[in-house]
């Protein structure tokens, strides 16, 4: 069993932290800040052995805040000159090293907002160690006018960890943070940014780009459409990275996304289930699914297949998923057969129970039942 996240921030990573600050302020404690960082048990994070990953940053960021000085320009100072050398590209990350810097984008968080533009310039170095993805989100809240011209000049920095913090720190629905509620309501700040990004030289910074089309499809479905539309029109290495972007709504038959990507919601094809074995499955057995998607036009059609299973559930009622089928350009005429296997077993994730299931295809977007069959009892 791989040991848990916490244990790669004990007291290791809080001595190197001690040395960044000891750098920076000759004076600091070090000692006194490591014994306080491990030994205090704070009322509302508790002790640090038992804390998670990042309470414990938390942690030791609340002890740097009562060895460190009080004066915010003082900490933030502190904290840029105490930097290491800076990551060069995104190949040099490994591991959980980076995480030591933790308690400083926290703390950066906590002071920064006595000296916006300062603490602007910090970031800009802390994010080149690690990244500033969650500290900079309060500055887009709460000192926009400050922070939104940063974050444009930043798409032009030479630095791709600097330029993905332009488009990994605005996504709306940031993983582990809190929501940006103005770009939920309003994207067209973000798309500003990421239409400087798009193309971006870094797949690094593409793929931030993606993943943050994908958290406004979820608030603006077609401001997000439209805005792929835009991208995939353009042939420079974005097509791709589109489509990762449009992923929710892909996989949720979406006509727009589906036309986009060049998928035909209403494209006439046909599409016919060949076999199933086995014909009677009990639970327990790998079931596989053969399909064939035709092409009846005198026209090349695209074609994107999922099979959906409508599993019964314990009190009767039918629960579908969607398995990833194939994707496949067919020629006038032309047919295209996709193999599909589901295991039947028991998961931890999935219980299978006995009763009629559903099959269907999913066929761009469009579903198109292919029948059933009945699932027997172990």
């Amino acid at each position: 069993m791989a040991a848990p996240l916490k244990d790669s921030f004990a007291r290791p990573a809080v001595e190197r932290v001690a040395e960044m600050m000891s750098v920076a302020v000759p004076e600091f404690d070090r000692h006194g800040f490591v014994d306080d960082a491990l030994g205090t048990v704070d009322p509302e994070l508790g002790a640090f052995e038992p804390a998670g990953l990042t309470d414990r940053a938390r942690l030791v960021t609340r002890a740097l805040q009562r060895h460190l000085p009080s004066e915010p320009g003082a900490v933030l100072r502190a904290i840029r000159s105490g930097l290491g050398p800076p990551i060069a590209d995104a190949d040099e990350l490994g591991g959980m090293d980076g995480f030591v810097y933790l308690p400083l984008v926290y703390l950066v968080d906590d002071v920064g907002h006595a000296d916006v533009e300062l603490a602007l310039d910090v970031q800009e170095e802390l994010t080149q160690r690690f990244t500033c993805e969650f500290s900079i989100r309060s500055f887009i809240e709460r000192a926009p006018e400050v922070t939104m011209p940063r974050l444009e000049a930043w798409t032009g920095h030479a630095s791709e960890h600097v330029r993905r913090l332009v488009s990994e720190g605005t996504r709306p629905r940031l993983p582990w943070a809190a929501r940006l509620r103005g770009f939920q309501a309003d994207p067209t700040p973000v798309i500003a940014l990421l239409d400087r990004l798009v193309t971006d030289d870094s797949e690094y910074v593409r793929r931030s780009v993606a993943n943050n089309l994908n958290d406004i499809a979820k608030d603006h479905p077609e401001t997000a459409v439209a805005t792929a539309a835009r991208w995939w029109s353009d042939e420079r290495n974005t097509r791709r990275l589109v489509r990762h972007g449009l992923r929710t709504l892909i996989k949720a038959g979406d006509p727009g996304a589906l036309t986009v990507i060049g998928f035909e919601p209403d494209a006439p094809l046909d599409i016919e289930l060949v076999d199933l074995a086995p014909a009677a499955p009990t639970i327990g057995d790998r079931l596989e699914i053969s399909v064939r998607v035709s092409n009846p036009t005198a026209t090349p059609l695209g074609a994107l297949v999922d099979l959906r299973i409508g599993f019964v559930k314990a009190n009767g009622s039918i629960s579908p998923k969607v398995f990833k089928g194939a994707e496949a350009t067919l020629e006038p005429g032309a047919d295209h057969e996709i193999r599909q296997r589901v295991s039947l077993a028991q998961h931890s994730t999935r219980t299978h129970h006995p009763g009629t299931h559903t099959l269907e295809a999913v066929l761009n977007g469009r579903i198109v039942p292919l029948g059933s069959f009945d699932l027997a009892a172990e």
